[in-house]
């Protein structure tokens, strides 16, 4: 049978475009879907970069404003990959206009920016979702399923952390396309919207709400030269971020997130310990889960080192033969997949614009609390 295509509209042409753009080219390959996705247009305002973006990937046409994009009758589905301070006009834009929309992350500048997306998408009745592509690691949707079925048992303390090292020079420059997320009029904050979002997203999945946090934070290097003006401005984000915090469910949480941490480039980890099992994941091996489970005998109890490639692993059926690995990119071939699947089945894939709104919610209690040095309670 024929599938129905799924005319993409993509806004931006940078890494996240890159990465958005092969998943739809991939995902009719390896599942078995009701739609496909079409690379209708993209759009940038620098004309000659998009159409070579354009060209690169397969996109049949061109648009320099993000407006003439929204307007157009044969764009199904637009996918907004462009700096945080852009997604809300867009978003809104776009589901007055009927069309579902791919939303990067985070949601929004800030709570307030994210609940009127959410109220615009639920008006309009448009299918939406925000690219959180960790919580599709195979290994990370595995500990999902662990936990859903009590193999943890009451769960006491979740940790996460996401370390990097490409900002420390002073020598670096804030702000334009490249370095946008230096700049807080355009990013909104530095690690907590960038890195940690990605540690609560995944942590309010596996492990549910949470009620309360106390955080720090600590920009380095107090000024830098602005590209788009060429002057030495004060570096307003923040490019460190620790915070603890208490879950529904009663358990401890603690994350770290900075961009000083010389020698790692994308480090994130997380561990959540329970009553009867832990948990472990390390994204340098994201193709491996560890877990240890305290019922196992004494003489044989120990951490043991799950290789996720399986048949019966989550994703993995739609791949290779089991002991092939697959990487970062797959992800996002993954969530194009369970989008797709959601418009089939009539039961959206998250996290939607909702469900990305409570991660909003506890990245703005994270900066007010470092703020005034003060418990936040979440929401």
């Amino acid at each position: 049978m024929a599938k129905k295509p799924l005319n993409i509209g993509m806004i931006g042409y940078g890494f996240m475009g890159r990465t958005h753009s092969n998943a739809y080219c991939k995902v009719g390959h390896f599942f078995d879907l009701e739609y496909q996705p079409v690379l209708k247009a993209a759009c940038a305002r620098n004309e000659e970069n998009i159409q070579k973006f354009a060209d690169n990937w397969g996109y049949e046409s061109i648009e320099t404003d993000w407006r003439a994009l929204v307007a157009r009758d044969d764009i199904d589905a637009v996918d907004i990959c462009v700096p945080n301070n852009l997604h809300k006009e867009i978003a809104i834009a776009c589901a007055a206009a009927g069309k579902m929309i791919l939303c990067e992350k985070p949601l929004a500048m800030d709570t307030a920016e994210g609940e009127e997306m959410c109220d615009a998408v639920e008006k309009a009745g448009v299918a939406n979702i925000v690219w959180y592509n960790y919580r599709r690691v195979p290994a990370v949707t595995l500990a999902k399923q662990l936990i859903d079925e009590g193999r943890l048992g009451r769960i006491f303390h979740y940790r996460a952390n996401f370390l990097q090292d490409w900002t420390i020079s002073t020598d670096l420059p804030q702000g334009g396309e490249g370095l946008w997320r230096l700049d807080a009029k355009a990013a909104g904050s530095g690690v907590t919207g960038d890195l940690l979002a990605h540690c609560i997203d995944t942590a309010l999945w596996l492990n549910g709400s949470l009620d309360s946090v106390t955080a720090m934070t600590e920009t380095f290097i107090k000024e830098r030269v602005h590209q788009a003006t060429g002057e030495v401005m004060p570096v307003t984000i923040d490019d460190a971020c620790t915070f603890m915090g208490r879950f529904s469910n009663g358990s401890l949480a603690l994350f770290e997130s900075t961009r000083y941490a010389r020698g790692h480039k994308a480090l994130y980890t997380l561990e959540i310990n329970g009553e009867n099992a832990s948990i472990r994941w390390d994204l340098h091996d994201l193709h491996r889960l560890e877990y240890f489970d305290y019922n196992d005998d004494s003489v044989v109890r120990g951490w043991r080192n799950i290789h996720v490639t399986d048949g019966d692993h989550p994703y993995m059926d739609h791949w290779w033969v089991p002991g092939l690995q697959i990487g970062y990119e797959h992800t996002f071939v993954h969530q194009v997949a369970d989008f797709l699947e959601g418009l089939a089945s009539g039961k959206p894939a998250g996290p939607t614009f909702k469900e990305a709104l409570e991660t909003q919610k506890v990245c703005d209690a994270v900066l007010k609390s470092a703020a005034d040095g003060s418990w936040q309670d979440v929401g």
